[in-house]
C-alpha cells in the first residue's frame, strides 16, 4: 500500500479571510489520490451450500480512482448505493480492512504517510452517530477533550469546548441530554453536529464525513452541508459522501465527484459538471435537480440483464470520455505538480497531546459512571434483579427443613442448582444491556487513536464490579438467612463469594462474546446456551458426572459451574444433621 498524506496545522482562523491570507503566504494544503483500486474476495454461496461456500470470487470495489483537492474546498462524492463512496473514504483514511488488496497512491502535500500516521492526520465522522445517551452535549465533548489533551488545564479545555460548540451552534443546548430511541433528547441534526464537534476538538486539517445528511430532513441536511462548507472555507479540506442532495446545495460544493461501480465517472467543479455532461449529450433538463439527474444517468440498472448491460455500457462511455477530457488532465497535472513542489507545508497532524494510559482509564471510568448513573431505573434493576429472583425462590421453598422425608436434601440441592445457574444469567443481562453502546463508541474512538479498546473494556469492568458486589450481597443475605441454610457466618461468606464469582463470570463471558459478535440478541442466546450447558454438564445435579459419557466428563472440568456447585454443596451439607420422623 502506498499511502501519502499531508497538510498544515490550522491557523487560529476566524474565517475564510484568514485562510486566504495564509494561502497567499505559502502554497495551499492538498490531498492527491491517484490510481486507487481495491478488491475483495467473497464466497460464492451461503454457508449451508457446502460446495459453493468454499469457492471465492474477486470483486473490485474501487477501480483507478484519482482526484485532487486543496484547503478551503469542500468536495461532495455522489453515487448510488454500492458505488464505492464509503470505501473510498476508508481508503483515503487508511481504514481498509484488507490492505493487501489496496493499490494506488494517496498524498497529502506531496508526502507519503506511514500506515500508523493516517489516523493522526484525518478526522473521520462515520455515518452513524456513536454517542452516550445519558450525557449532555457539553459533558460528551468535555470527556472527548480530556481524552485528547492532557497537558491543558481544565479552564483551557472548557474554553476549547465552548469555542467548538459556538462554532457548530450548540451553545444554546449545551446542557441538553443527548438521548436515544428510548427517551427524548436532541434532534438528529444536533447529534450530527455533536459528532462533528467531537472531531473538531482535535483541530483537524482534513475532515472526512460519510453520509452526514442520512436520516435528516431536507432543511436540516442543508444546514449541515452549509456548516461543513463554512468549516472548509476556514482553511480546511472537507470531503463528504452524500446521497440525493437538494439542488440548493449546488453552489456550496467546490468540487463534485460522481462514482458508479467503484469508478470515478466525473470529478470537477459544478459548472464543469454541467458542461461535461452536456458535451456528452446529456444536458440536464430545466427544473430538474442536476445531482439527481446525473447520479441516475451514471447508475447501473440491475433489474434485468438487458438493462444492466445497456446502462453499464453507457457508464463506461462516460468514464472513457472523462478520462480523455481536459478536466481529468488538469487533475493529473495538479497531482504531479504537487508531488514535485518543495515549498509545501508539513503534514498537518491533528493537535493531540495524548494522556497516559492510566489517565485515559480514569477518564473512561468517570464517563461510563456518569452516563449510567443518570439511568435511575437501570441502576435499580441492576441492584435488585438478583433479589427479585431470590424473592421468588424463597416464596417457593419457604423455610428449609431437616426432615429427610419432607425433602430436606432435595430442597437444598434445588436451591444450590438455582444459585449456580441464575447469577451468571443476570450478569449476562447486564452485559447485553449496557456494554453495546460502549463498544460502539470505543470502535470509533479507538480508530481515532484516543485510546485502546482494552481500556474501555477495563473501565467498564471496574465500573460494574461494585454493582455486582452490592446486588449479590443483597440476594445472598436475603436467600441465605430466609431459607435457613447452615447458620454460620463463615459459611455465609463462602456462599456469597461463590455466587458473586458466578455472577461476574457470567458478565465477563458476555463481554468476551460481545467483542466477537456484534448482534446482542445472538450473544444473549449464546450465553444462555453456554450457561445451561455448563449447569447440565458441570454440576452433576441433572445427571451424576460418573454416569456421563467420557467426553462430557472431560468437558465438565472446563465449566465454572462444576466447581461452584461442589463448593456450595460441601459448604451446606458438611456437618449438617438430618432426621427421619417416620420409619
Amino acid at each position: 500500500m502506498a499511502g501519502r498524506v499531508s497538510a498544515t496545522p490550522e491557523g487560529s482562523g476566524s474565517g475564510g479571510q484568514a485562510g486566504q491570507a495564509r494561502a497567499a503566504a505559502q502554497p495551499p494544503d492538498s490531498i492527491s489520490v491517484r490510481g486507487v483500486s481495491y478488491t475483495i474476495r467473497e464466497r460464492v454461496g451461503p454457508w449451508w451450500n457446502f460446495s459453493l461456500y468454499h469457492k471465492k470470487w474477486t470483486r473490485q470495489i474501487l477501480k483507478d480512482v484519482s482526484f485532487h483537492i486543496e484547503s478551503g474546498q469542500i468536495m461532495g462524492i455522489l453515487g448510488n448505493s454500492g458505488s464505492g463512496k464509503t470505501t473510498l473514504l476508508d481508503a483515503i483514511s487508511g481504514r481498509l480492512g484488507h490492505k493487501d488488496n489496496f493499490f494506488g497512491e494517496v498524498y497529502v502535500n506531496g508526502r507519503q504517510l506511514k500506515k500508523e500516521e493516517f489516523r493522526d492526520c484525518f478526522s473521520y465522522v462515520p455515518q452513524s452517530d456513536t454517542l452516550l445517551s445519558f450525557l449532555t452535549i457539553q459533558e460528551s465533548l468535555t470527556y472527548t477533550a480530556l481524552l485528547t489533551l492532557q497537558k491543558c488545564s481544565n479552564n483551557l479545555i472548557n474554553k476549547k469546548v465552548d469555542a467548538v460548540m459556538a462554532e457548530l451552534s450548540l451553545s444554546h443546548i449545551a446542557d441538553k441530554v443527548i438521548g436515544s430511541r428510548n427517551f427524548v433528547g436532541i434532534s438528529g441534526g444536533e447529534r450530527r453536529r455533536v459528532s462533528i464537534a467531537a472531531q473538531l476538538l482535535q483541530n483537524p486539517k482534513v475532515m472526512l464525513l460519510d453520509e452526514p445528511t442520512t436520516g435528516l430532513d431536507c432543511l436540516t441536511a442543508n444546514q449541515i452541508v452549509s456548516l461543513l462548507s463554512e468549516l472548509a472555507h476556514r482553511d480546511r479540506i472537507v470531503i463528504i459522501t452524500i446521497h440525493q442532495p437538494r439542488s440548493e446545495l449546488f453552489r456550496l460544493f467546490d468540487k463534485i465527484a460522481i462514482m458508479s461501480f467503484g469508478e470515478m465517472v466525473f470529478c470537477g467543479n459544478p459548472m464543469e459538471m454541467i458542461t461535461f455532461f452536456g458535451d456528452c449529450g446529456y444536458s440536464c433538463p430545466e427544473q430538474s435537480n442536476p445531482f439527481d439527474f446525473y447520479v441516475d444517468l451514471t447508475s447501473v440498472d440491475t433489474r434485468s440483464k438487458e438493462r444492466e448491460l445497456e446502462t453499464y455500457s453507457r457508464v463506461q462511455i462516460i468514464v472513457s470520455a472523462y478520462k480523455n477530457s481536459e478536466i481529468f488532465s488538469k487533475v493529473l497535472s495538479a497531482i504531479e505538480r504537487t508531488k514535485h513542489m518543495k515549498e509545501l507545508p508539513p503534514i498537518p497532524f491533528k493537535n493531540r497531546d495524548s494522556p497516559s494510559a492510566s489517565y485515559k482509564l480514569w477518564i473512561l471510568l468517570r464517563r461510563t459512571t456518569r452516563n449510567f448513573s443518570r439511568d435511575k431505573i437501570g441502576i435499580i434493576m441492576r441492584l435488585l434483579q438478583n433479589l427479585l429472583f431470590g424473592l421468588f425462590v424463597a416464596f417457593f421453598l419457604l423455610r428449609l427443613k431437616n426432615d429427610l422425608v419432607k425433602g430436606a436434601v432435595q430442597d437444598r440441592v434445588g436451591l444450590v442448582y438455582q444459585c449456580v445457574s441464575a447469577p451468571p444469567y443476570t450478569g449476562m443481562l447486564n452485559g447485553v444491556a449496557l456494554f453495546p453502546p460502549l463498544r460502539a463508541i470505543s470502535d470509533q474512538e479507538s480508530k481515532d487513536g484516543l485510546y485502546k479498546k482494552w481500556q474501555m473494556l477495563l473501565a467498564y469492568i471496574v465500573h460494574f464490579l461494585p454493582f455486582s458486589v452490592i446486588s449479590v450481597a443483597i440476594f445472598s443475605t436475603f436467600i441465605y438467612w430466609t431459607a435457613g441454610l447452615y447458620p454460620d457466618a463463615s459459611r455465609f461468606g463462602i456462599f456469597f463469594a461463590v455466587v458473586l464469582a458466578s455472577h461476574i463470570i457470567g458478565e465477563l463471558l458476555t463481554l468476551v462474546i460481545l467483542g466477537m459478535v456484534q448482534n446482542p440478541n445472538i450473544v444473549q442466546s449464546g450465553v444462555v446456551l453456554l450457561n445451561s450447558a455448563g449447569v447440565i454438564v458441570g454440576t452433576g445435579l441433572v445427571r451424576t458426572i460418573e454416569e456421563m459419557p467420557t467426553p462430557f466428563k472431560i468437558l465438565s472440568y472446563l465449566t465454572f459451574q462444576k466447581y461452584s456447585s461442589e463448593v456450595l454443596i460441601v459448604n451446606e451439607f458438611y456437618g449438617l444433621n438430618f432426621t427421619c420422623e417416620t420409619s
